[in-house]
This record gives structure tokens, sequence and C-alpha cells, in this order.
């Protein structure tokens, strides 16, 4: 009877488990991403010529994040990470908004994802796929300049295929 109990107990705690525990191969956030830069709020001038960001997965509930940027003035920058999709820090390598990362899955279609610079939060970005998979809408969380929260929203195409 205890035996039998604490099956299904474990079956239960299995069911209600957070998507971060399950296989990640299924997320649609997984591929590369365009940003829209034409509605970035930020002025023209200023806008990257691009911005393009891949997730991938890389087995043992780890994903690898790539950023890659070419500035205004056509100047290129790359940032990579590795992380767990458990919400345990992992450094961010060659990035200057951020050096240490944070991931979690907590839906097949949305990514949070914590930032943190020289120990001090830099932002919170949730990723969220739409229904059609072919869009993703990031929403970030920061403090602006006067310390005050702020929060602005980019959007994103995939780029080429869904890779897994």
């Amino acid at each position: 009877m205890k035996s039998r109990l604490a099956i299904l107990l474990l079956a239960g705690v299995l069911q209600g488990a957070p998507a971060l525990a399950r296989p990640s191969a299924a997320s649609p956030v997984l591929g590369s991403w365009a940003v829209d830069v034409s509605r970035l709020p930020i002025p023209p001038a200023a806008r990257p010529k691009s911005v393009t960001i891949s997730f991938s997965d890389v087995g043992g509930g780890r994903w690898t994040t790539r950023v890659d940027i070419i500035d205004a003035s056509g100047a290129a920058s790359h940032a990579m990470s590795n992380a767990a999709l458990d919400g345990t820090a992992a450094p961010v390598r060659d990035s200057v908004e951020a050096d240490t990362v944070a991931l979690m899955l907590p839906a097949a279609n949305v990514l949070v994802m914590d930032l943190v610079k020289q120990g001090m939060p830099a932002s919170t970005r949730v990723y969220t796929v739409a229904a059609d998979g072919r869009t993703l809408t990031e929403t970030v969380a920061y403090a602006g300049g006067n310390g005050m929260p702020m929060m602005r929203t980019n959007y994103f195409t995939r780029v080429g295929s869904r890779s897994k």
C-alpha cells in the first residue's frame, strides 16, 4: 500500500512539474530569430543594422544562446552562453550587457532569461513565440537611468526553418 501511494504521489509530482523538467526539443523558442530593427524603440540613427538571437538545445537540459549584433556603424559583436533551463547562473561571454545569465522554460513557447552584470541586475527578458511559430516577442524589464523600472518590447521573426 505504501509503495502504491509513493508511486501515485511521484506520478502527480511529475505531471505537475514545470516545463523545464521536460525535454526542450519540443520548444518553438529553439532556432534563430532576427529583430525587426524598424520597430526598436530608439532613434533610427542609433538602431543596429541587425540583431539575431539563436537558441540551441545542447542536451542535458542546457541551451546555448548566441546573440549577433551589427551596430549602426557596421561593427559586429557576438555574445554566447551555455546555461541549464533550471534557473541556475551561468557565464555569458563577450557581452557588453551581461556576464551572467539564468534561464527557465515555464512553458514550451516561453523562455525567461535573467541577466546580471558585475553582480548587479541588468535585465529580465521574456521571450514568447506566437502560436504560428513564426514570430517571437521579447519583453525586457530593467531599471532606467533614473533607477525607475522600465519595460520595452522587441519583435523578432524566425530566420530559416526551425532547428532542434
